[in-house]
């Protein structure tokens, strides 16, 4: 299983991330992601990964 991490202050709320993975990944009421679902199952970590390295900023890391 995987684990999604977010560097807040880099993120700036683009909402790549929600866009390809809305189960994962919210943009909050502050305009920066959240992480909805930390732990990726091996079932999504390739969809996942997709989301995380669609972020322009690179504010997403998922760790093995």
């Amino acid at each position: 299983m995987s684990h999604i991490q977010v560097d807040r202050p880099t993120c700036e709320g683009i909402g790549m991330c929600e866009t390809q993975a809305n189960e994962y990944f919210q943009i909050g009421d502050d305009g920066i992601v959240e992480v909805a679902t930390p732990d990726v199952p091996d079932s999504d970590k390739a969809y996942v990964r997709a989301a995380v390295d669609s972020c322009p900023v690179s504010a997403l890391r998922m760790l093995d």
